[in-house]
């Protein structure tokens, strides 16, 4: 007797389950590619619009710790000596000077971002919506890294030069790339700075964009609870 019964509730568990993949089978084939594309440039643009807001704002890459901009290699290392010794201050203003000129910078990147959404193709749809954690990061930094560097570059190079030992930086950061102690791309404060602020902005980027797919039905808006709601 026991066993009959718990047969039949294995049995209606079981029903319920392919019952329920079959729902969520269907609800995938259901999407329309114009839908599942749709879905993903407003997820998307939500995810730029609301990266910029975050890091574009006093704060945004200082008081971050996930995207905050460090000393590079062996010169962090160097920065630690120099605060041993008393300099501690100017390692801070270097650093602060630094991570300003990323959260200056980066607003000036709303209209690219938005624009590599806006053209999105389906391939690249596909793309995103079939990869993994790195696909829109990916998208973005194919599309808009070479445009936004070059537009943040003069912003980063103005705020650094306030602060004088951003030239001594770059005198050092030469002598240590000759060595092999940082990368030769971190040699000038400038293109350092420069990357590692679309390091963030992609990464946070890329953050927002997973808020949406986590929560679809949070967003309020219905394509994106159509689409993520299935996915």
């Amino acid at each position: 007797m026991q066993r009959r019964t718990a047969t039949r509730h294995l049995s209606l568990g079981l029903l319920v389950l392919a019952a329920h993949h079959q729902a969520w089978a269907l609800s995938l084939a259901q999407l329309s590619q114009q839908d599942a594309t749709a879905g993903l440039k407003t997820a998307l643009e939500r995810g730029a619009q609301a990266a910029v807001a975050l890091l574009g704002r006093e704060g945004g890459f200082l008081n971050n710790e996930r995207v905050r901009i460090p000393l590079p290699g062996a010169l962090d290392d160097a920065g630690q000596m120099l605060r041993r010794i008393g300099q501690g201050q100017r390692v801070d203003e270097l650093i602060t000077a630094m991570n300003r000129a990323a959260e200056q910078a980066v607003p000036m990147g709303r209209d690219l971002l938005v624009n590599a959404v806006k053209t999105m193709s389906v391939t690249d749809a596909k793309q995103i919506l079939g990869g993994g954690e790195q696909s829109v990061t990916d998208f973005f930094a194919q599309k808009t890294r070479q445009p936004l560097g070059e537009r943040f570059l003069p912003v980063v190079t103005q705020a650094t030069q306030k602060v004088d030992l951003a030239r001594k930086y770059n005198k050092v950061a030469e002598r240590a790339a000759r060595f092999g102690l940082i990368n030769t791309q971190d040699a000038q404060l400038e293109s350092y700075v420069t990357g590692k602020t679309l390091d963030g902005l992609y990464t946070v980027i890329g953050e927002e964009e997973r808020k949406i797919r986590q929560d679809p039905v949070g967003t309020g808006s219905a394509i994106l609870k159509k689409v993520f709601g299935a996915l």
